[in-house]
């Protein structure tokens, strides 16, 4: 209460995190995997008319791919059930645009699933609910027929951490919009997996960072105002920072794509991220509050891609090498990660990080799950954070050193 009482504010009741968005925020980084028939025809958005027999991986092995994602360090991966084309990669009961109108005939997300669950990771799914191929989409229909595949998803493949919903609308084979209905799609979910983080634009639980690089802002609050956004909403840039006058626990997570696109495309195979570039995108994604989603497509074989996985484990082999051991001071550091304990809320809006000479060597705003400082390499004797603005008495977890070099 001295502190509260030295900075001259008043208790006061802040958002806080459910249960299953806490549980989320800990997952830090995870895998997004984009496959279907784009990955054949080298479109980033199908149309809905190709023929199911286009999708036929001559290799598929989902052990591969959760292999390379523990490499990586990954908790968890996110697969695109169903794109804006329509296709399912599961035999879906409510559409003819399917695995099993293929010759492959093999259920893909149940495959994914149970790879996940052997290795240890965390399954979710993405289901796009515009849908190109569906002859009742732009109808009322097809929001129950949505429904339905989503019932499929959601109560045939085990325990789901993360359902992921986009915004996009556009026409359907029959030239309509659809009005989704999207409370009926989150009281869907919520009744078959509750556990289960809903992200969108708006939430409800997780939120779109505002751009598709992998970063969030160096300030960035986990509230925003909800009702405020909706799913393509244009305010999207306000989403990179948030709100810190929100009154709903949205956090942001950043979303990017190991290559240039989401889909594979031979002519990528030269430009996939470096290890040291998604180290970067993780400082500036887990180390601004948010989490990191890593979209990681696998190829026309169904594999991901040797230059893919290579990439992973260089990430992987870096981050155990940065933050595998804390530093006991004193000593030469160039790194401090902060942490508030976010069951209380989120309330640190301003701080400085000094030496034991009273020195000011970083200044930041907002912490949250995780703030990773970086600064050039210095020797300190010791390190006090120095609160200068805060919503409600700091609550803050105890701080960790590093030396990356």
């Amino acid at each position: 209460m001295a502190l509260l009482a030295a900075l001259g504010l008043m208790l006061a009741s802040i958002p806080t995190p459910t249960p299953r968005q806490l549980a989320w925020q800990k997952m830090e980084a995870y895998a997004f995997v984009h496959f279907g028939p784009n990955t054949f025809t080298g479109k980033e958005w199908g149309e809905g008319l190709e023929d199911p027999k286009v999708f036929a991986p001559t290799e598929f092995n989902a052990d591969q791919w959760v292999k390379a994602f523990k490499s990586a360090g990954f908790t968890g991966v996110i697969l695109t059930a169903k794109h804006h084309d329509g296709f399912c990669l599961w035999p879906s009961k409510f559409s003819t645009h399917t695995v099993a109108q293929s010759n492959f005939k093999r259920d893909v997300v149940g495959e994914v699933s149970k790879a996940a669950k052997r290795a240890g990771l965390k399954f979710g799914v993405y289901l796009s609910p515009w849908d190109r191929n569906h002859p009742t989409y732009g109808t009322p229909e097809y929001n129950q027929i949505f429904v339905k595949m989503l019932e499929e998803v959601l109560t045939k493949y085990g325990p789901i951490f993360e359902v992921w919903f986009d915004g996009a609308n556009g026409e359907g084979p029959n030239g309509k919009k659809q009005e989704y209905d999207w409370n009926l799609f989150v009281s869907t979910v919520r009744k078959h997996q509750p556990n289960a983080v809903i992200f969108s634009d708006a939430g409800p639980d997780v939120r779109w960072v505002g751009n598709e690089s992998g970063f969030a802002g160096e300030t960035n609050w986990s509230t925003i105002k909800r009702d405020r956004y909706k799913p393509g909403t244009p305010h999207y840039e306000e989403l990179t920072e948030g709100d810190p006058e929100g009154t709903d626990w949205v956090p942001a997570e950043c979303d990017v794509s190991i290559r240039p696109g989401w889909f594979w495309r031979e002519s990528e195979n030269s430009k996939v991220k470096s290890g040291a570039q998604i180290m970067d995108l993780y400082l500036k994604s887990v180390g601004r509050n948010g989490t990191l989603l890593l979209n990681v497509p696998p190829d026309r074989r169904g594999l991901i891609h040797e230059n893919d996985a290579a990439a992973l484990a260089e990430f992987g082999r870096l981050r155990k090498a940065y933050f595998g051991k804390t530093v006991r001071l004193p000593a030469v550091i160039d790194t401090v990660r902060l942490a508030e304990d976010i069951q209380f809320g989120q309330r640190v809006s301003s701080f400085e990080l000094v030496d034991e000479k009273g020195q000011v060597f970083f200044t930041g705003t907002t912490i949250g799950w995780s703030r990773i400082c970086t600064f050039p390499a210095r020797r300190v004797e010791k390190v006090t954070v120095r609160i200068l603005a805060s919503k409600a008495e700091p609550k803050l977890l105890p701080m960790k050193a590093y030396r990356r070099n």
